[in-house]
């Protein structure tokens, strides 16, 4: 099961979850990533950890579109998380747009 409230993602571990991103900038005009751009998600078990427990890169096209797939949660505890998905673009310009949101895992039958 998958449940985006936001920015607050919970899904049940060991699910395929494809969440669709926008991107708009400060003049309300949706951003379009160019040639060089790259966006990638971040999971860590809270923001004081030292390790990043998975990183996935998301195409920068259109749509955007973050692509959680079986393999990425499987062996994750139950629990909640914290993510960021950060935006580099071409020009050198780093922005993260969602920080510090909350990712759930819920159990799943087996």
């Amino acid at each position: 099961m998958l449940n985006v409230q936001g920015t607050t993602i919970s899904m049940t571990r060991g699910d395929t979850a494809k969440i669709l991103l926008t991107l708009t900038q400060y003049n309300d005009t949706p951003y379009e990533p160019v040639e060089g751009d790259t966006i990638r998600f971040a999971l860590k078990r809270n923001y004081t950890d030292a390790r990043t427990l998975m990183k996935i890169d998301i195409p920068a096209e259109i749509p955007l579109i973050l692509h959680i797939k079986p393999s990425d949660t499987k062996k994750l505890p139950y629990g909640s998380y914290k993510y960021d998905i950060q935006l580099s673009r071409a020009d050198g310009t780093i922005d993260t747009f969602i920080d510090r949101a909350t990712f759930t895992l819920t159990e799943e039958v087996e």
